[in-house]
């Protein structure tokens, strides 16, 4: 009987998410990719919670007398067109970015993952209509969604916000999608089926722990995008507001300046932009690693 009992549906899956859960977080932190990714994303995260406490001077006091300085020991790197501390801006410009991108992420994240467990697990016409719906959004390019959203709602934190989170949905819907595909036909699935579980809870409870690694993978690649998505908004100045220190935004009020030789006005904006987006990818790339081990 005990032979008979191993080999019952319902121990067909491989079960013990936690214990297999473990052994993929320390494949994980073993890879030098995510590591170093995570390493450049602590720093920034740092930088949002305690960077205004700890900056040099206040972000946003402006100083005529001492605008566009070039970078110096008094300051590192160099004055914008008001005056302000440049260093002090970038580090205390990390907070509004790094409060919109994951929240945006965290929102698709919870409808797609819902939308794409819908559409794998019950399949047929409710797939088929959920399915056109996500491709016709997809057509679209995410800042051309972006622009139309925010110019019909107008342009504040919240909206942007609810904008991007709503925009990547589909895309992570998709990738969950593929993945209850491949799951909702396992022996597992259909001994619940046979239990006669409520299918909120087959979706919720029995698939949904066995497909979180690629929702992980997919919500770190959308972090990424995020982060950009919030930087070109403001940049073209349907994203975070005036007197923000964001990274878009004092790219945007000061690129004009490169001309002139002030470089380092957009230059430091540009690389902590660029650092933290690498590090999110790092991350994804070290997670689908360990993943695919």
């Amino acid at each position: 009987m005990s032979g008979e009992a191993a080999t019952t549906p319902e121990n067909e899956r491989p079960y013990p998410v936690r214990s297999e859960f473990r052994h993929n977080l320390g494949l994980v932190f073993r890879s030098w990719t995510f590591v170093a990714g995570f390493a450049i994303v602590l720093f920034w995260v740092l930088c949002a919670l305690f960077g205004r406490d700890l900056v040099p001077y206040d972000p946003f006091a402006d100083d005529m007398l001492n605008a566009l300085l070039p970078p110096s020991a008094e300051h590192w790197f160099g004055t914008d067109q008001l005056g302000r501390d440049v260093f002090s801006r970038v580090i205390a410009g990390a907070r509004d970015i790094l409060t919109i991108a994951p929240l945006a992420t965290i929102l698709s994240t919870v409808l797609g993952t819902a939308l794409g467990l819908t559409m794998g697990y019950f399949g047929g016409l409710v797939d088929e209509v959920l399915s056109r719906l996500v491709d016709a959004v997809l057509a679209l390019p995410t800042v051309i969604v972006a622009l139309l959203a925010l110019t019909a709602l107008g342009a504040s934190t919240t909206t942007v916000l609810f904008v991007i989170g709503f925009t990547f949905a589909p895309i992570i819907a998709r990738t969950v999608r593929a993945s209850v595909l491949a799951e909702r036909d396992l022996d597992y699935v259909a001994a619940a089926e046979l239990r006669r579980e409520n299918r909120l809870y087959i979706m919720f409870v029995e698939i949904l722990p066995n497909v979180v690694g690629p929702i992980l993978v997919e919500s770190t690649v959308r972090l990424g995008y995020s982060i950009f998505t919030v930087a070109t908004l403001s940049f073209i100045g349907f994203g975070i507001q005036p007197p923000s220190p964001d990274w878009g935004l004092s790219i945007s009020q000061n690129y004009g300046l490169i001309g002139g030789g002030y470089w380092w006005t957009v230059l430091f904006d540009s690389f902590a932009i660029a650092s933290l987006v690498i590090g999110v990818n790092l991350m994804s790339d070290g997670i689908q690693g360990a993943l695919d081990d």
